[in-house]
């Protein structure tokens, strides 16, 4: 935030200031001081908006305000850690597929759990649910 603040940067400090208050607003409505994951969570959540925001905008034409919700994602991603391959998405659903035992869609659950621990903030949940469930189809 110093730093964005010294170099002038308006619009990063902007978003920088936004998420702080997305993590005070969470920390008081919850009555806990968030941990690590926790705060992952709401900068992921963040990122998901901004994403559900762009393709409204784009369907509706106005790229000019797309582009500034893609200005806010690239600066809150680097507050995420890096993002996980698919290749390693892959091996990780093998690990827990075959640590869980798991066969069958009444197993969906108990890998999701198990992957979401591992994979909470480098990967889309959504993406890896549409992964297990193709495994388990099979």
């Amino acid at each position: 935030m110093k730093t964005a603040l010294r170099a002038g940067e308006k619009a990063r400090l902007g978003v920088i200031r936004m998420a702080i208050a997305a993590i005070k607003q969470r920390d008081i409505d919850d009555r806990v001081e968030l941990e690590d994951g926790q705060v992952l969570a709401v900068i992921e959540k963040m990122v998901k908006q901004r994403r559900d925001s762009i393709s409204q905008y784009r369907s509706g034409g106005r790229s000019d305000l797309a582009e500034k919700e893609q200005a806010e994602i690239d600066v809150l991603s680097g507050y995420l850690p890096r993002a996980m391959t698919t290749q390693e998405l892959e091996a990780l659903i093998e690990k827990v597929l075959a640590e869980t035992g798991a066969s069958t869609m009444k197993d969906m659950g108990q890998v999701m759990g198990r992957i979401k621990a591992e994979a909470q903030g480098r990967a889309d949940m959504a993406e890896i649910s549409t992964m297990i469930k193709a495994r388990l189809s099979s």
